[in-house]
């Protein structure tokens, strides 16, 4: 199998453009300073031989990512499009087997997404779920194209994120790896900030 890509989705640490949830408990400029530096700890525990680390910035032609995060990962735009389809792009880009995680998951380490990647080898999809009914990783074996429908009728931000996009890989193989928890509100810190 070829070597793997780990795409980390992100939104430039703006204040009002990123982790506006969050923004709304603890300030925006919280917020923004969180996951600036949540996202430059994630990236240094990503680093792995196994897999290639690839970063979808958002939006796409902003100068500030170069200087936020390590300069010698590839960056790709996400492209417009809600979230699943930005997304389902990110899949199709990648030529070998692929994750595709947020950068607001401080627990993941190397050895959750080397499961993932191992899952793989006998699955078609693999997805991470988490206890709020969404997901922290998808990821997609290079043997079979993405379903042409992946992440139609999503409902993202919702409890039922994971079983829509379940339903759109109904006829893979799917693996379910670790349960891993993101940020989204201030209660979601609890037990991360020090």
């Amino acid at each position: 199998m070829r070597r793997g890509q780990l795409v980390v989705m992100l939104k430039v640490p703006r204040p009002g453009r990123v982790k506006t949830r969050l923004g709304r408990d603890i300030g925006q400029v919280a917020a923004a300073w969180w996951f600036r530096h949540q996202v430059a700890g994630l990236l240094r525990r990503l680093r792995d031989p196994r897999w290639d680390i690839v970063l979808a910035v958002a939006p796409d032609a902003e100068g500030l990512a170069a200087r936020v995060w390590p300069a010698d990962l590839a960056r790709r735009a996400q492209g417009r499009g809600d979230l699943g389809a930005r997304m389902a792009r990110q899949l199709r880009a990648a030529p070998g087997p692929v994750c595709l995680v947020g950068g607001d998951i401080p627990g993941m380490t190397r050895a959750h997404v080397a499961r993932a990647f191992r899952a793989l080898g006998a699955a078609d999809a693999v997805l991470g779920p988490a206890p709020d009914g969404g997901f922290w990783l998808i990821g997609l074996s290079p043997r079979r194209a993405p379903p042409p429908g992946l992440f139609d009728g999503a409902r993202w931000s919702t409890a039922h994120a994971l079983e829509d996009t379940l339903k759109s890989l109904a006829d893979r193989r799917v693996a379910l790896v670790d349960t891993l928890r993101d940020v989204d509100t201030a209660a979601d810190l609890v037990g991360w900030v020090k």
